[in-house]
Formats: structure tokens, C-alpha cells, sequence
């Protein structure tokens, strides 16, 4: 079962995890996950992938 997102939530829990944990650039980790690197930038800083 996948996870429920709100309908203007771009990522998941599993999602922001990930970004969290890659080393990869903001740019290649937001074509990956087809998301503005602004949006990677701030799950980068967060402490946690809670929404």
C-alpha cells in the first residue's frame, strides 16, 4: 500500500528520506525525482523527513 499524500504535497516520507541521505547534486536529484530543486534544498536542511 502506498503512502497518502496531500494533493499538493510533491513528495513522500520515503522520498525526502532518500534526499536526505544522497549524496548527489540538487540538480541531478531533482530530475531524478521530477521535483524543483528548491523543493530538494529544503528537505536537504530539514533535520528530519517529517511533513
Amino acid at each position: 500500500m502506498g503512502q497518502i499524500r496531500h494533493a499538493s504535497a510533491t513528495t513522500t516520507q520515503a522520498m525526502r528520506a532518500a534526499i536526505q541521505r544522497s549524496q548527489a547534486s540538487l540538480a541531478g536529484l531533482s530530475e531524478e525525482f521530477g521535483i524543483n530543486p528548491k523543493t530538494v534544498a529544503k528537505w536537504r536542511k530539514r533535520q528530519t523527513a517529517e511533513d
